[in-house]
């Protein structure tokens, strides 16, 4: 096992209606004047909105709510509501909804924190960043583990460059998690976010060093994903039955809290490969993962299909012997669990048309920086190298 920090400051408070100790958790944590961030009018039709205000203005705490974060959230939108909040004079953030939310939320606690400062050069950390404001959320969705993660993630719409960035102050100082919140979710999110919380940890799982000396990481590993899997075939016929939408909630928030890949060496090539169809397609965050998985699996498992062989038979069950066997079988179990989701599995899957080369090459200018840096740790995968994975997802 490799050496590593373990650092997951935030409190969870889970449960049915968790969302009414809003206020007395951002008093508890300093704050005074709210800057409330949520996305679509999901949160209002619902009355989450109304009855988390209402929270905060019975502990005489001031407030001001911001809406209109988009999946796949934006730079433009994180400046906007960074102005708004420096104007407020917000000395606390907090996050009602779900992944664009609260990485949106984290972006505009560093650019109020830091009004002298360039955001995006910030995000980039082209400048250190020193200091943030205190963030809380309420989560509506079990997907990106951001609300107990130290990652963010922005798409700068101009340059269609998706780009996230890690850093301690990402950590929120708690997160609200009440289940009932996710059965208003539109089905396709919630798969979304099943495929979303398997690809926080398997990104993880399979990475440089994998396997060697980190028997109790990997055992944590693959109780996510087997909980996940199975919670899963419940949650997407019935988004409403508690105990399935509970064991979402909580795999989402481990499966990101850094614990899954701890005495190993991060990879994240399904992200890095999934981020430019995003960016440049707006395709779902979960589908972009889909889609990404099985090519960048066929393409890396022979570097060690012993890693591939175990995660088959530890997740799949899969009784196969031979290494290369259950390895391949273990991919196509992967892949088939997608389908059975009704989750893309290709580019025409997703409703991203078929591109030309030229376009590929595009899209690999973001995970390689242009050709200058490779991808993954588990195979470190040139710019070349990630163009044939696109190609075998391009049809």
């Amino acid at each position: 096992m490799l050496a590593f920090e373990q650092y997951t400051p935030t409190k969870v408070v889970f449960g049915k209606d968790t969302e009414l100790q809003t206020g007395k958790l951002v008093k508890e944590f300093g704050g005074t004047r709210v800057f409330v961030v949520y996305g679509g009018g999901s949160v209002v039709r619902s009355g989450l909105l109304d009855r988390v205000m209402k929270q905060l203005e019975e502990e005489g705490i001031a407030c001001m709510a911001s809406g209109g974060v988009k999946p796949n959230p934006t730079l433009a939108k994180a400046k906007e509501m960074i102005k708004e909040a420096i104007e407020f004079g917000a000395d606390f953030v907090l996050a009602v909804g779900g992944g664009s939310a609260i990485d949106t939320g984290k972006a505009v606690a560093h650019g109020t924190a830091n009004p002298d400062k360039d955001f995006w050069d910030l995000w980039l950390k082209k400048i250190p960043l020193t200091k943030s404001l205190p963030i809380g959320c309420v989560l509506t969705l079990s997907a990106t583990g951001t609300e107990m993660s130290d990652s963010a993630v922005l798409t700068n719409e101009e340059t269609h460059y998706k780009k996230g960035i890690s850093t301690p102050f990402n950590r929120p100082a708690f997160s609200i998690m009440n289940p009932e919140l996710t059965y208003t979710l539109p089905d396709y999110q919630v798969r979304c976010g099943i495929v979303d919380i398997m690809m926080h940890t398997l990104d993880r799982y399979f990475c440089g060093k994998a396997g060697i000396g980190n028997e109790l990481t990997d055992q944590i590993a693959e109780s996510v994903l087997r909980t996940t899997i199975a919670a899963g075939k419940v949650a997407a016929k019935n988004k409403c039955d508690y105990d399935a939408m509970s064991e979402l909630m909580w795999c989402g928030s481990i499966s990101h809290n850094g614990l899954t890949g701890l005495g190993g060496i991060r990879d994240f090539s399904v992200h890095g490969l999934g981020h430019p169809l995003s960016a440049w397609f707006d395709t779902a965050h979960g589908a972009s993962l889909s889609v990404m998985w099985g090519w960048f699996a066929e393409y890396v498992w022979q570097e060690n299909p012993s890693r591939f062989a175990r995660y088959a038979r530890n997740v799949w069950g899969i009784d196969e012997a031979d290494d290369e066997k259950a390895a391949l079988a273990g991919i196509k179990a992967t892949v088939d669990y997608f389908k059975e989701l009704d989750m893309p599995t290709c580019f025409t899957e997703a409703n991203i048309p078929v591109q030309d080369e030229e376009m590929l090459g595009k899209l690999a200018d973001n995970p390689t920086a242009k050709g200058t840096a490779t991808l993954g740790s588990f195979k470190k995968l040139t710019k070349d190298e990630v163009i044939e994975i696109y190609k075998m997802a391009n049809h």
